[in-house]
């Protein structure tokens, strides 16, 4: 049986027919679901180009296919492409087997209109559209209505799903509850072998300048790399010294550098880009001695757990997934500079603090290995290929029998 997938990423295609993932997932992480079913066909844009890149990771392969939605960007675009974008959806619908939703998106909220009443499936919630599209977290001129449709959208897909997986333990079940009927699970996706796990806690001595490390898409302003650009401001105006790593890329980098000149930070702000290794990651954590991630909306953070696999103690704002990771005393409100800087400072104030944390979180981080969440995601998969499998038998011979008394019926004639 093959499963479907949709996804908001999007995708390019080069002309071998190869697709390719600029920046998301890649291969690797689509291969989990061969687990379970025979093939993987994701649904997502997909853009042709004339070469891929070389930072990109081949996104397709054995088992693994991409069905294309027409390609947009922005909601201009895919008014543009509407009716294109329903067309493929509805000759999608009628050859396809088990369907998992990965998030929110207008393409899930067509595929809600079009498939046939009573078919199940599958749900993955791993963010929340109230507090991504919440004032300060985007900046787009449809911006409230998108809050209240998209929130809508998955509060419907979540109460008409047979299967849902909650990145959450309990904060975004709260918001977007399941059919008391539907097999429940939690699950991050985040990908944490045993490698990626250190095994003690390193000792932090004295520190001469804090070196901090954030990483986020800068392709929307929802993880609070502004805010966080103005509490190492006020850190080093109250005469800490401070450096910042930011990893991630996206459209918003470019005001950001600009606040960064305006602040006189250049010299102790890096902007990275990209990190395209595991290795490169964990180097970088290693080296770090606090990780901040100011976010204004957010699922359960898959860059936070994994600098706490690596002992880096971490800093957040009480959004979202956050507090299920943290204590109380590590967290800071949304938006707060003032807040963000008095936190930082007060946990660098000592080496015992942060080792304190270091050993919290590493354990925070023990709950997200592999060999973990992976069970939980093939109870998911697997109650949905078995309702998927229940419904399309009894879809044929409800069919049958129709035909039968058409035939019946004919024959009478």
């Amino acid at each position: 049986m093959r499963v479907f997938v949709t996804t908001e990423q999007r995708f390019a295609r080069t002309s071998d027919l190869c697709v390719w993932a600029p920046a998301g997932p890649a291969y690797p992480f689509w291969m989990r679901y061969l687990d379970v079913f025979e093939e993987v066909v994701v649904i997502a844009r997909v853009a042709d180009v004339p070469y891929a890149q070389r930072e990109w990771n081949r996104a397709d392969g054995s088992g693994v296919s991409f069905f294309r939605i027409p390609y947009y960007v922005g909601a201009a675009a895919y008014l543009k492409n509407y009716l294109p974008v329903r067309a493929a959806i509805r000759d999608l619908t009628r050859n396809m087997d088990a369907l998992v939703m990965r998030g929110v998106s207008v393409v899930n909220r067509s595929l809600l209109s079009s498939l046939m009443k009573g078919r199940p499936f599958g749900v993955e919630v791993i963010g929340d559209p109230h507090d991504v599209f919440a004032p300060g977290s985007v900046q787009h001129p449809l911006r409230p209505f998108l809050r209240w449709w998209l929130a809508r959208t998955l509060k419907e897909q979540c109460k008409t799903a047979c299967a849902l997986a909650y990145v959450t333990s309990s904060t975004l079940q709260k918001r977007y509850p399941s059919d008391h009927d539907a097999f429940v699970t939690s699950y991050s996706s985040i990908e944490l072998p045993d490698l990626a796990l250190v095994k003690h806690v390193r000792q932090f001595g004295p520190i001469h300048s804090l070196k901090i490390v954030t990483v986020g898409s800068l392709e929307q302003m929802y993880k609070g790399i502004d805010v966080l650009i103005d509490a190492i401001a006020i850190c080093r105006s109250w005469g800490k010294s401070v450096e910042l790593a930011i990893v991630g890329e996206g459209r918003y980098q470019d005001q950001l550098k600009d606040q960064v000149n305006q602040r006189q930070l250049s010299h102790v702000v890096n902007f990275m880009g990209q990190l395209h290794t595991k290795a490169d990651m964990w180097e970088l954590f290693d080296n770090a001695h606090l990780f901040v991630l100011p976010s204004k909306a957010e699922g359960l953070p898959r860059a936070m757990i994994e600098a706490m696999a690596r002992a880096l103690p971490c800093i957040g704002t009480d959004v979202g997934g956050i507090p299920e990771l943290l204590s109380a005393e590590d967290l800071v409100p949304r938006g707060d500079a003032v807040a963000l800087a008095h936190k930082i400072v007060e946990v660098a104030s000592g080496p015992g603090r942060l080792h304190k944390m270091a050993e919290h979180h590493l354990r925070i981080a023990h709950q997200y290995a592999d060999a973990v969440l992976a069970p939980r995601r093939r109870k998911f998969l697997t109650h949905l290929r078995e309702v998927t499998q229940d419904w399309k038998h009894s879809l044929r011979i409800s069919r049958s029998e129709l035909r039968h008394e058409e035939t019946s019926l004919e024959s009478v004639l």
